[in-house]
């Protein structure tokens, strides 16, 4: 790493940290950055309270985290699934995202697919915990919101599903 990049990374740190932010990733070409910090006994933050930390912010960090922030679904088009019937599967803890029961194997289950409820669909890792994530709804799976390897949020999109 060059020297400035280490002088961004320190101010990206000491602004994550000073507005209580518990994960961060970072992805620029061959630099693949993950911070996590120390949980802290307080709210959860939300984007409208990262879109106010990022007004604040120096210019590069503010860089960074908005190139970050493009990779998350947006709520227009949560709300266009919606709108158009189809179910989302929703991810009910923290962790990380895998398509596959092992690397190298076939995923559980890929557009197009239909799906009964109780299916296992995705596995999310968490506190080194395998934990299988079933199907809420039978239907065809119309897509995976999500990529393999992801950290994952209480609450987020996983997969669209058409109901029968």
């Amino acid at each position: 790493m060059k020297p400035e990049d280490i002088e961004e990374l320190t101010q990206l740190i000491n602004f994550l940290k000073a507005h209580q932010v518990a994960e961060f990733d970072l992805d620029r070409g061959d630099l693949k950055i993950r911070l996590k910090f120390q949980p802290q006994e307080n709210a959860p933050v939300g984007l409208a309270d990262l879109a106010r930390l990022l007004a604040s912010a120096p210019p590069a960090v503010a860089q960074a985290a908005a190139a970050a922030a493009q990779s998350l679904p947006s709520a227009d088009s949560r709300t266009a699934d919606e709108q158009a019937g189809l179910h989302l599967v929703k991810s009910p803890i923290v962790g990380t995202f895998y398509a596959s029961p092992s690397p190298g194997a076939a995923s559980f289950v890929s557009a197009g697919d239909h799906v009964e409820k109780g299916q296992v669909l995705c596995i999310i890792e968490a506190m080194k915990l395998m934990n299988e994530i079933e199907s809420d709804a039978a239907g065809e799976i119309i897509k995976c919101l999500v990529s393999n390897g992801q950290a994952i949020e209480f609450g987020q999109p996983l997969f669209t599903i058409r109901p029968d």
